[in-house]
């Protein structure tokens, strides 16, 4: 017979293991099955009811005990020099516990006041109620520097690599880590700002080699003038806040809301849940609820924290770090919606019929509790069969009714038809050292979409209500191609035996058909590369000028306020338009729209020539111990000087130098993005498959050299004449041989369309 615990030896297991506390794991520890969880489920409910315990998520803890990793307050060393700190969100009714901190070996001397992240382990029969074990330190603000450690007299000095920075830094003879004359460290200023001689800093780090792997998001964000360290008044104002109360939000806190990232976020900016309707008018229907961080209660206008996120402009993100918009207490702590945490969010209720259009929606601000924090392949492989045991208690209360709803939005998608490029995203995996291990491709799976398909809905949610309301807002404008862009494209599907149509207003759908029609063939990664290239760029505007890729009329950004500061606007004028209170858009705000739409999509920018620099040095890296072997790849760009090969292994671009081809010259035609040796006739042109040697990679400038050997199978023939050069007579023939050919192209086309 199954022996049924008694509610004195559940509370006792809870306390013992407070990291397994849902109601599957204390049946599994008291092997109870069938009717025996139903009395479980009855004993925990009356043990809440009584105040014995306190639901957390899908959980159970001690109402007057501390989850195992809190965040502390140092309170300082008592008499016996003891360190104690204080819990920061204690939510008890008796007296908050005293915590004993506990080091070990290269923790940062800590003081009174600094606010850290433990690891707690409760204390039985001590004084103190927990034993802390510090995690990380949040707030701390020491000026942070990069550069190249010079030698010299009683330890050495720090030449910054910031451009336009001459200013150097003394480092004394115990605080140089042992670097070397010429290497990249990393160094922390100490000790407080004097008028006399040198400031005084100390290395933290050594980075090795300038041109290393591990130095070169450093030097992008440094070389692209990326703030990468918080102002003290900044980081003051983050420390001093508080969780916001529930007040007058709504409480979600009991609807399952979950999180789905990445394996490796550290900040969780959106949550959702999924239901049937059961509006009998709405016969299979859905209703979507999307929460997301509410960072305009704690980022006012005009406060510090506003105006370091307006200069800011976004989060930046590189292969081996991250430079937040936000400081940490904010962005990885009180508007990111771990699980189990109370936070306070901005919530929109969506309701979609049968066919995946919205009929209507509602913005509320409330307070949720995230059920559970997933990683996108955990959430595919439970919808494939594959149930871990995080998402088996989910699968069929939410993860399937996301599924449910995201079906019906795929064929409101279908009909709209925004633009369906398939290019593959690239991953770098890095070591400790920060070493390139390998280079692979994500896969895109149907929970990736499902989540961008919510945000998708709820941005235009956001957008229309906004217009309705006549508020002001920044709206996400994505322009159509320019008729010069569309030209090249078309002649680019044409030498790839593809047509794009001509003579009408250019829809999205005209650019799916080619892209459909290059599908499955050897063109198809070219036609996408060169779509993409044909598109303007997206950017932020006061006024609407629509979304051309997205196929949308009302589109803004809400869904990711803890990285982009367009969203916090949006945020902001929801609050103004729905009366929530005084946080909202501030006559400031308004007043500069047009500048800050125009300094967030310079910093937008900004950060992707620095992400995609980081990339290419990265790649660079990595294919630098490989010089000498032979790859794979396709012809993806013509330019004067040479033909660039995308690599099919890494991705990585690749220049052939036109001097290295041959022993001729080479004729350029730009509009058909050719080049065609003068005497063996050999036409280099986009999308041709091609064998290639690495010649040479540079990691500091991220530049890789190729020579070229076989084009679509074929070994190059031997040209005549001097290698890469010709006379100026013969480059007047060349290009005299270039025009006739782009005339010869003309005169076969209108025989076409004849």
């Amino acid at each position: 017979m199954v022996h049924i615990p008694s509610k004195q030896e559940i509370l006792n297991w809870i306390s013992e293991n407070p990291t397994k506390t849902n109601k599957r794991d204390i049946a599994k520890a008291f092997g109870l099955k069938g009717a025996a969880r139903i009395d479980l489920k009855r004993m925990l409910r009356e043990l809440e009811a009584d105040g014995d315990l306190q639901k957390r998520q899908r959980s159970y803890g001690d109402p007057e005990s501390l989850t195992p990793v809190s965040m502390l307050e140092i309170v300082g060393p008592n008499s016996d020099g003891d360190l104690l700190a204080r819990p920061l969100e204690w939510q008890g009714q008796g007296e908050e516990p005293t915590i004993l901190m506990v080091d070990k070996d290269g923790d940062p001397a800590l003081g009174a006041g600094n606010r850290i992240l433990a690891r707690l382990r409760k204390l039985e029969n001590e004084e103190h109620g927990y034993e802390g074990r510090l995690i990380r330190q949040i707030g701390s603000n020491p000026l942070k520097l990069v550069g190249i450690f010079r030698t010299g007299h009683e330890g050495g000095r720090l030449v910054p690599i910031d451009k336009g920075s001459d200013k150097e830094w003394q480092i004394a003879a115990g605080a140089t880590l042992e670097a070397r004359d010429g290497e990249l460290v990393e160094a922390q200023q100490v000790g407080p700002k004097s008028r006399m001689g040198l400031p005084r800093a100390k290395i933290v780090a050594r980075l090795g080699d300038p041109s290393s792997p591990k130095a070169v998001s450093l030097i992008a964000i440094h070389q692209h003038g990326i703030p990468d360290s918080f102002p003290d008044e900044v980081i003051g104002e983050a420390d001093n806040a508080k969780p916001a109360g529930l007040g007058k939000r709504l409480d979600l806190r009991e609807m399952p809301l979950v999180t789905i990232d990445p394996p490796d976020a550290r900040d969780h900016d959106d949550a959702c849940f999924a239901q049937a309707d059961d509006d009998a008018t709405n016969p299979n229907g859905h209703i979507v609820w999307v929460a997301i961080a509410d960072v305009a209660f704690y980022v006012t206008p005009g406060s510090a924290l506003d105006r370091e996120a307006r200069k800011r402009g976004n989060s930046s993100y590189f292969p081996d770090r991250v430079v937040p918009m936000l400081p940490d207490r904010l962005s990885g702590d009180l508007c990111s919606l771990h699980e189990g945490v109370e936070r306070a969010c901005i919530a929109v209720r969506m309701v979609l019929d049968k066919d995946g259009n919205k009929l209507g929606h509602t913005f509320h601000r409330a307070m949720m509790k995230s059920h559970a924090s997933l990683a996108y392949t955990d959430v595919q492989s439970a919808m494939d069969g594959d149930v871990n045991e995080k998402c088996a208690p989910l699968l069929d209360e939410v993860i399937r009714p996301l599924y449910a709803a995201y079906d019906v939005l795929v064929k409101a998608r279908e009909r709209r038809q925004p633009l369906e490029l398939n290019l593959p995203e690239r991953r770098i995996e890095l070591s400790d050292e920060g070493k390139v291990t390998s280079i692979s491709f994500r896969d895109r799976l149907d929970a990736h979409r499902l989540i961008e398909e919510f945000m998708v809905l709820a941005n235009v949610a956001a957008a229309e209500t906004l217009i309705e309301k006549e508020q002001p807002l920044l709206f996400r404008v994505h322009e159509e191609p320019s008729v010069e862009k569309l030209e090249a494209l078309r002649e680019t599907a044409i030498s790839a035996g593809l047509a794009l149509a001509k003579g009408q207003v250019l829809k999205t759908r005209h650019l799916n058909q080619l892209l459909a029609q290059a599908a499955k063939t050897e063109h198809d990664e070219l036609i996408n590369i060169s779509t993409l290239r044909s598109m303007t760029q997206a950017y932020y505007s006061p006024e609407n000028f629509s979304h051309f890729g997205l196929a949308l009329k009302n589109y803004g950004h809400f869904t990711s306020p803890i990285r982009r500061y367009a969203d916090l606007i949006v945020h902001r004028a929801l609050i103004t338009a729905h009366g929530w209170g005084k946080d909202g858009l501030s006559p400031e705000d308004v007043a500069q729209l047009d500048d800050t739409a125009k300094q967030i999509s310079d910093t937008e920018r900004r950060s992707m020539v620095a992400e995609r620099d980081t990339t290419d040095r990265y790649l660079a890296s990595y294919l630098s111990e490989r010089v000498g072997n032979e790859f794979q790849g396709r012809v993806a760009g013509i330019a004067r000087f040479g033909a660039f090969i995308k690599l099919d292994e890494t991705g990585a671009d690749g220049l052939v130098p036109v001097a290295t081809i041959g022993r001729e010259y080479f004729v350029h035609d730009p509009e058909a993005n050719t080049l065609t040796g003068e005497h063996s006739g050999l036409k280099i042109s986009l999308g041709q498959r091609a064998l290639v040697r690495l010649a040479e990679a540079t990691p500091v400038t991220g530049g890789i050299t190729l020579e070229l050997l076989e084009l679509d199978g074929k070994a190059l023939p031997k040209g005549g004449g001097s290698r890469g050069g010709k006379s100026h007579k013969g480059r007047r023939v060349g290009q005299a041989r270039a025009k006739n050919a782009k005339m010869n192209r003309k005169v076969a086309r209108k025989r076409t369309k004849k």
